[in-house]
């Protein structure tokens, strides 16, 4: 254990850096997560908001020349340090990605995926993983009689509700959202939206987005990042109507990004 986390808080991150190569993408970034929260990333293009929720569950291990230094700490625990089981770690900070990316296979199959590979192979306790996931991705009642349908005949909307659902068939206790609705059209979006506020009672969220609007209408907490720093970070209402720094004031008005 590096430390007990603040009362509250899930994922913290203190003096964060990062970089790919001899480039630095993080600097310096001190962050606290709270539990059972949404918690938004804003910033313009190429500001390191993804590269940081990437940081959460260790997916920039797998960029080439990718280099970590400072803490980046679950429940208290450094999640950089030798040894820690980095598998566990994905399977309890699940993530959901920009484009939906469903497997080649059923509906069903793709949601009891992920317990087959944690070595679940009773068929109803796969049934019941499967329709709980679905129905807590809210989308059980388009797909209980398709089941064993191809997952890529889905429309896109439904196909990130079913990536949603495949994350939480492994139980984590974050989920990751990298621009989830940017490839969706406005009732998609709405849909996911609506999910992401019930999700929340049950799971922590963490959303990157461009939307600005979005995260005014999903977070309670919202980080503004430029060139690889966090510029600001703390309730969404204070961030947008009352914001501490020039800057975030300049990009959330438009002036900028």
């Amino acid at each position: 254990m590096t430390g007990t986390p603040a009362p509250g808080t899930i994922i913290e991150t203190r003096g964060l850096d990062l970089w790919y190569g001899p480039c630095q993408a993080l600097k310096e970034i001190t962050i606290l997560i709270p539990a059972n929260r949404v918690t938004a990333l804003i910033g313009p293009s190429g500001c390191g908001k993804s590269t940081l929720l990437r940081c959460f569950n260790r997916m920039n291990d797998l960029v080439p020349d990718c280099r970590v230094a400072g803490l980046a700490l679950y429940h208290g625990a450094d999640i950089n340090a030798p040894g820690y089981d980095v598998v566990e770690l994905r399977k309890r900070v699940g993530m959901v990605f920009q484009k939906p990316n469903p497997f080649p296979k059923s509906i069903y199959e793709n949601v009891a995926y992920g317990p087959r590979i944690h070595g679940e192979r009773d068929r109803a306790t796969l049934d019941a993983v499967v329709e709980r996931s679905l129905r807590s991705a809210a989308l059980w009642d388009e797909v209980e009689d398709r089941l064993q349908e191809p997952a890529l005949g889905l429309s896109g909307g439904q196909q990130q509700r079913l990536c949603i659902a495949r994350t939480l068939a492994v139980e984590p206790d974050v989920i990751l959202m990298d621009e989830p609705c940017s490839a969706l059209d406005p009732i998609a979006t709405a849909k996911i939206e609506n999910l992401i506020d019930d999700l929340k009672k049950r799971y922590t969220v963490i959303i990157v987005t461009h939307n600005m609007q979005q995260a005014a209408r999903v977070s309670e907490f919202t980080g503004f990042m430029y060139l690889g720093e966090l510029v600001e970070y703390g309730e969404t209402l204070q961030v947008f109507e009352r914001p501490a720094e020039r800057l975030t004031e300049n990009y959330i008005t438009g002036r900028f990004g």
